[in-house]
């Protein structure tokens, strides 16, 4: 009976399984695998490099600028967001005028594509007719060329990642709130609980799971959201915008050199894999109550 249980469950997994190893797996095996040999081109086979295509990344300056501009890139994005979305999740969950229009309208970029969204945001950078250059006209500045410029192109596209994912995260942290019981309100008004104190207090601890889940997506949408850096900047000006992945697509499909881009890909997922190890065991004891 239990080898037929047994036998039944793997049954109704192995469509999943099978998917799972095939479109997931064996690719990250096959990366790896790929990323200590050379690219093959043409008729010249593929050799085994070792630890060449790494120890190359430690000459490569376009390689050292994509990981400084990714660093900065998640440092601005992950706390903005996380912060933002808090922001007007608490705004929302309260008893305002509108309050369902509000919601949608904080969630409405979520459910665009951020190609579509890269788009709008052209429009609003555009140097001398864009919405934010018309306002800067207004007050008396001079024209600005916010991604054509190395100094602001990074800053430009992170305002946009930030813009497109709050919303998104604010859905989490508007169902977490909902889960506070009433009861915890009514005795801290009872007590003369002051509101923030009521937030740092009790919100705050009740929702760090929330936090902890929301942080994790926010980190890995950091090295991975760079469908807008395809519209806006490609990378530029001068390398100002270029992030991890968005090299990694071009030494893959624009160069062709897939061992390069394997052995980028594998250094990528070590550092999620590192960062999301440390979320987990590291902060899992501080938002989850023993």
């Amino acid at each position: 009976m239990f080898r037929r249980d047994w036998l039944i469950a793997f049954t109704f997994l192995a469509p999943a399984l099978i998917l799972l190893f095939g479109f997931t797996h064996y690719p990250a095996i096959q990366t790896l695998i790929d990323s200590f040999w050379t690219t093959p081109r043409g008729r010249r086979p593929a050799t085994f490099a070792g630890l060449g295509n790494y120890t190359r990344m430690l000459e490569d300056d376009i390689f050292r600028r994509a990981m400084i501009n990714n660093a900065i890139y998640a440092a601005i994005t992950i706390p903005t967001s996380v912060a933002l979305a808090l922001a007007m999740a608490l705004f929302v969950q309260g008893r305002i005028l509108g309050r369902g229009f509000l919601r949608m309208a904080y969630f409405t970029p979520t459910v665009l594509p951020l190609i579509a969204v890269a788009n709008i945001w052209l429009f609003f950078y555009l140097p001398g007719f864009g919405l934010f250059e018309q306002l800067r006209s207004w007050a008396g500045f001079s024209p600005r060329n916010w991604i054509g410029t190395p100094d602001t192109a990074l800053y430009a596209v992170t305002v946009v990642t930030i813009w497109s994912q709050a919303g998104f995260f604010m859905i989490f942290y508007l169902a977490a709130l909902q889960t506070i019981p009433p009861s915890l309100r009514d005795a801290a008004a009872i007590e003369g609980c002051a509101p923030l104190t009521f937030f740092r207090r009790v919100t705050w601890p009740l929702i760090m799971p929330t936090t902890l889940f929301v942080s994790v997506n926010a980190t890995i949408n950091a090295f991975r959201t760079v469908d807008h850096i395809f519209v806006m900047t490609q990378g530029g000006p001068n390398n100002a915008s270029m992030l991890l992945l968005y090299y990694i697509y071009e030494q893959g499909f624009r160069f062709w050199d897939t061992a390069y881009a394997s052995a980028l890909t594998v250094v990528m997922v070590t550092i999620l894999a590192l960062i999301g190890i440390g979320q987990f065991f590291l902060l899992d004891r501080k938002v989850h109550y023993r």
